[in-house]
């Protein structure tokens, strides 16, 4: 059995973090074994057939963790189309101002603060 790591260290609790490899016919012969071993250990499995990946065995707990990635994934990109739907009839150039000055408002503000708070810390 090879183990392929697939590690992105911006993301440590990814539970993801290492996926072993598998063909399809060592998984065939080794069903039961790979079962237990998903279920006890919780690491996923990647099923290839001819180097192809093909399928996967994962937990019932990382199904879980995919699918609620996969929900949150929907509902912020239904809030970016609200969005976009909102603005659509504002030529881009415009909107890029508008994006312009609210950046530089903040910016502005959050210098102040600091400043009020470096004026504060002075005292």
């Amino acid at each position: 059995m090879s183990s392929t790591p697939d590690h992105n260290p911006q993301r440590p609790s990814d539970p993801f973090a290492a996926i072993e490899t598998m063909p399809a016919s060592q998984a065939r012969r080794e069903w039961a074994q790979l079962l237990n071993r998903v279920q006890r250990d919780g690491a996923p499995v990647l099923i290839e057939k001819n180097g192809v990946p093909v399928a996967a065995l994962i937990s019932p707990h990382k199904l879980d963790f995919l699918l609620s990635e996969i929900e949150k994934r929907e509902r912020t990109f239904a809030i970016l189309h609200e969005v976009q739907a909102a603005f659509a009839h504002i030529p881009d150039d415009e909107l890029e101002r508008e994006i312009e000055k609210a950046i530089a408002e903040v910016r502005a503000e959050n210098r102040a603060r600091a400043a009020e708070h470096a004026h504060a810390s002075a005292r």
